[in-house]
This record gives structure tokens, sequence and C-alpha cells, in this order.
């Protein structure tokens, strides 16, 4: 558990029912990383650093649903 507090720390700010901080660090992961996984898109397109932001970008998508999973959880108690 200590490695995944150490690589997503803010969804574990979230105390159980508190729908304020639900909501913050929820639009934190899905505008931020929404438009920086749009903006590696953008980028992808150049010819030869491309493939580096492809796969930047997809980084970027997985940790943002993993980060969004870890509020969900956090907020309903599951996760400590």
């Amino acid at each position: 558990m200590d490695f995944i507090r150490s690589l997503w720390p803010t969804p574990f700010k979230i105390k159980k029912g508190n729908a304020v901080s639900f909501i913050v660090q929820l639009c934190i992961f899905l505008i931020i990383c929404f438009l920086l996984g749009w903006l590696f898109s953008i980028l992808n397109g150049l010819p030869i650093i491309g493939i580096v932001f492809g796969i930047v970008g997809g980084l970027m998508g997985i940790y943002s649903f993993v980060g969004v999973i870890l509020c969900i959880l956090c907020f309903l108690g599951i996760v400590k």
C-alpha cells in the first residue's frame, strides 16, 4: 500500500464521505490529465519523437484512470 501511496498521493487525502475534497481531486485527475493527454496526442504526430509522446500519453491515461478509481475507493471508505 505504501508503494501505491507514493505513486498516487492525492487520492489518499480524501476523507470518507467528504464530497468537496472528492470533487476537487476528481477534477484534478480528469481535467489536468485530459489536457495533458490531449497535448501529447497532438505532439504524437511529430515524425521521430512522436512515439515517445504516444507512450507518455498512454501512460498518462492509465495514471489518471487508476487515480480516479482510487479517489472513488477512498471516498467510499474502502481504501484507507
